[in-house]
């Protein structure tokens, strides 16, 4: 929901929704971050799986940044780089963002991020209940897959040069 400028706003959460639409800015725990857009060799890699994801029968939708994930109403909105809601849980898919916790998400790392998503990003995602966390890095060529068990996340893939989703069954070449 965006304000009216007039009304100055109150809570962290407050900015954020006043950002212009397409600001690359998340919130988590209460603090704003914002980041610098992402490289060529991010963008293809993001690119690649999503094409990928699309020629696959997958019940349900794919998201790609920027868009809003709306974990909590006051204090985590993320913007992953590809997002994946099942059609149990379109629910949460609203007009302006998603607004819940998505199954899967799957972060492509940029230089100067990795520790924002492999540390920080990873810990809210688990808190949050994501079913299953991927982050890629374009540069080595490395993916790890961090799966849901009992409220903690258990490492449940790591590879060179693709994703192999549990929850999806389904591979992704970068």
């Amino acid at each position: 929901m965006k304000r009216d400028i007039d009304t100055p706003p109150r809570t962290i959460m407050e900015v954020f929704q006043m950002l212009p639409a397409g600001t690359l800015a998340e919130v988590i725990d209460g603090t704003l971050y914002m980041s610098p857009a992402p490289n060529t060799n991010h963008q293809r890699t993001l690119a690649n799986i999503y094409s990928q994801l699309l020629k696959q029968n997958i019940g349900g939708e794919f998201f790609i940044s920027p868009y809003d994930v709306f974990l909590d109403e006051t204090s985590n909105a993320v913007q992953p780089d590809l997002v994946f809601v099942s059609t149990a849980k379109s629910s949460i898919i609203k007009a302006d963002a998603i607004h819940g916790v998505p199954d899967l998400i799957i972060e492509i790392l940029s230089p100067g991020n990795a520790t924002h998503d492999t540390v920080k990003k990873k810990a809210l995602f688990e808190k949050h209940g994501v079913t299953e966390y991927w982050i890629a890095d374009p540069e080595t060529k490395e993916s790890i897959g961090y799966c849901l068990k009992d409220k903690i996340y258990v490492e449940c893939g790591r590879f060179t040069g693709v994703i192999r989703s549990v929850l999806l069954n389904a591979e992704m070449q970068f």
